[in-house]
């Protein structure tokens, strides 16, 4: 898009210093200072900040067609993007809690994020090449697209829906509780209790270590997956799984498949119990 208007080298740190500002480039700007005013960029639309520093709170709220570029917002800048649409952010550090939050067709490349409660209630959220701290990490968004992110932190993806993560490393506990209809593929999770009660959710060619994984779930599948460390693992799931290492134990999956090459313990002592375990370094038909 063009930009009409340009600002450059400025300090702002009035009350919505930029409101209702259309088709503007701001560059090499400061915002901050002892005015400590928020909302610097409201009801804006075609907005391009780069090479920006950003110290303030809320700064990017209600607005339309926003483009952030090798931009720095630091942990003072709270709830940075409310409630705002098409939006590509570039190289950029997004430090300050609550730093995306309902809002649409996001793009994020290389940036570095440290933002507890990021993501939540958002959509069509597509994320590359980037790290992530946080806490209830992208609670409740829907249509994620993951390749190539590094995260750690707890509670994350909870209750979301519609997405795929391809080429990730994922540290965390409680991750997934509540997904609905998501692929993990080529990737590690390592944490506690994933994926508890999720519905239609995929690993494919992934590595998933911790204790008490993937219970209480609908419609599961693990494809070609590597489990370590991971124990009581599918209790009361319907699972499809073909796993290549063995896992120290197994309680209680409900219905389905479970190929793998053995498991230290398999507890099969609630009669609701009907999945099928096919351990092939103790079954020749499974071998």
């Amino acid at each position: 898009m063009k930009y009409l208007n340009f600002i450059e080298n400025k300090n702002f740190d009035e009350e919505r210093a930029l409101y209702g500002c259309e088709n503007l480039s701001v560059s090499q700007c400061l915002f901050d200072g002892p005015a400590d005013g928020e909302s610097a960029f409201k009801e804006c639309e075609n907005i391009l900040a780069k090479n920006c520093f950003f110290n303030l709170r809320y700064p990017f709220w209600h607005n339309s067609e926003v483009k952030i570029r090798n931009c720095e917002l630091t942990e003072n800048c709270r709830a940075a993007l409310w409630y705002s649409n098409n939006i590509e952010i570039e190289n950029t550090k997004l430090y300050g809690i609550k730093a995306l939050r309902e809002c649409r067709n996001a793009k994020l490349f290389d940036c570095d994020i440290n933002s507890s409660e990021f993501g939540w209630f958002s959509k069509n959220i597509i994320m590359n090449d980037c790290t992530a701290q946080s806490e209830y990490f992208m609670m409740y968004a829907e249509n994620i697209t993951f390749e190539n992110i590094t995260f750690s932190g707890k509670y994350s993806f909870q209750y979301i829906k519609n997405s795929v993560f391809d080429n990730c490393i994922f540290n965390t506990k409680d991750a997934f509780w509540h997904a609905e209809n998501v692929i993990v593929k080529n990737s590690v999770v390592n944490g506690e209790y994933l994926a508890w009660y999720s519905k239609n959710v995929t690993f494919e060619n992934c590595k998933i270590t911790g204790t008490q994984p993937l219970c209480y779930c609908k419609n599961l599948k693990l494809i070609n997956c590597k489990m370590v460390d991971t124990d009581l693992c599918f209790e009361k799931s319907d699972v499809e799984a073909v796993l290549t290492t063995h896992v120290i134990s197994i309680k209680n999956p409900c219905s389905g498949h479970i190929v793998l090459p053995y498991a230290d313990t398999v507890i099969m002592d609630d009669e609701s119990a009907k999945a099928v375990i096919c351990e092939k370094n103790k079954c020749c038909s499974c071998a």
